[in-house]
């Protein structure tokens, strides 16, 4: 009897473990014609209609480089908030920024604020339990992301890795940045990460509001709405942009079709500010065709300082045609490099938390902010090549003759490309 219920408990535990190695989802197979380029009007059609939301006009983007620029405005905001602030993110460690945000949020909500916290299990596992106290006994609402239960445990692979905090309904906030004190500072030693995030006005805000309380939904079953979510939005600006989001559970594959879309749509250049990657062999493949048809592509990766060496190696894996066919690659010198941006023709600009990985695009709970504008694309260029400075750029040739050892480790980390 208790070899068979052993055997019961192994079985169960193997058929989780492979349904958390899965995504749930038919994997996008078929690659895109090539219809129209990034300055034909079908461009914007397509990714407001075929993939949604709709891009509206109106808004202001700003541009917010490392953690001392990207904090301030952030707490300030939570600080001034009348209505309600929900707040979505991954990482949130211990640390001075982090009991910050704890004490600007417990202090909102004690004013009488709703405040809507969001975190992910996993991703908030080296938090303080006693900046969770704080605030619960503030009155914020903190809910954890797919925390473990008997429910829920072949979705545990699936994270959100979003990063949204919306003030009032009428100011917002995305990008790359965790709350923890790798972020602080002006990335300026290996201790104090390079990363971007941005500062949102206009009508785009409400869909970030829509994106955090898809969210959750999911984990409370509560929908929040009333104008203190969804107020009127004047316009704040002449941009044009949409908030693009993705799940396992609602349409994983939209973010990477998104992706595709914009790179099968370059005419000029592409430019990749990548903290992770590890393309599939179809995104390769779209990269390859955008070389040949004499698109300048560009990356921007880590390089020495990595909190991942196991991703870092999966990615020079795959840099060997690409450098053959002309791609730029750039390793960025003084810090970890965790920005997240996508910059097509000087046109499109796309920011948010998505890595140019698969577990991005397939696994994790995803949100990005399309920006449609040839003035913001042009500022995010030069942010780009600010970077270049301070990178340097890998040859083939040494590519080629890196260390054997190095090789061989790539190689391992094949098989796990699909979760990385």
């Amino acid at each position: 009897m208790l070899t068979v219920l052993l055997t019961a408990l192994a079985t169960g535990a193997l058929v989780l473990l492979a349904l958390n190695f899965t995504a749930g989802e038919k994997k996008v197979q078929q690659q895109l014609p090539r219809l129209y380029s990034t300055a034909h009007p079908q461009f914007e059609r397509a990714l407001g209609s075929l993939l949604g939301p709709g891009i509206v006009g109106g808004n202001e983007v700003t541009e917010l480089l490392n953690g001392d620029q990207i904090f301030p405005p952030m707490l300030a905001a939570i600080q001034a908030a009348q209505k309600s602030v929900t707040f979505e993110t991954y990482i949130y460690w211990s640390g001075d920024i982090g009991k910050q945000f704890a004490d600007a949020l417990s202090e909102r909500a004690r004013a009488g604020v709703p405040v809507h916290v969001l975190l992910d299990w996993v991703g908030s596992a080296k938090m303080e339990e006693s900046y969770l106290a704080e605030m619960k006994e503030a009155g914020v609402q903190i809910e954890k992301f797919h925390k473990p239960h008997w429910y829920n445990l072949a979705r545990l692979n699936n994270r959100t890795h979003r990063k949204l905090l919306v003030v009032d309904g009428q100011v917002g906030f995305t990008g790359g940045v965790g709350i923890a004190p790798e972020w602080t500072g002006h990335a300026q030693d290996p201790e104090h990460w390079r990363d971007s995030h941005y500062l949102v006005r206009g009508p785009a805000v409400a869909q970030m509001q829509a994106t955090f309380l898809d969210n959750w939904l999911k984990v409370t079953g509560k929908v929040l709405h009333g104008e203190a979510y969804f107020p009127a939005i004047a316009a704040a600006g002449t941009q044009k942009a949409q908030m693009f989001s993705s799940s396992p559970s609602s349409g994983s594959e939209s973010m990477q079709l998104m992706y595709h879309l914009a790179i099968t749509a370059a005419e000029r250049s592409l430019d990749l500010s990548v903290a992770y990657f590890v393309p599939d062999e179809l995104t390769h493949k779209l990269l390859m065709d955008a070389l040949a048809r004499g698109v300048r592509v560009r990356l921007v990766t880590p390089g020495e300082h990595t909190d991942t060496e196991t991703v870092k190696a999966a990615s020079r894996a795959t840099w060997g045609s690409l450098l053959q066919a002309g791609a730029e690659i750039y390793e960025y010198g003084p810090t970890m490099y965790h920005c997240k941006v996508m910059i097509v023709d000087q046109l499109l600009v796309s920011v948010g938390s998505t890595n140019f990985d698969n577990r991005s695009f397939r696994l994790n709970d995803e949100a990005n902010l399309n920006v449609y504008d040839a003035m913001f694309a042009q500022r995010q260029t030069q942010v780009f090549e600010d970077d270049l400075k301070r990178s340097r750029r890998v040859t083939y040739e040494a590519w080629r003759d890196r260390p054997l050892r190095e090789k061989v480790y790539e190689m391992l980390t094949g098989w796990m490309r699909s979760q990385l």
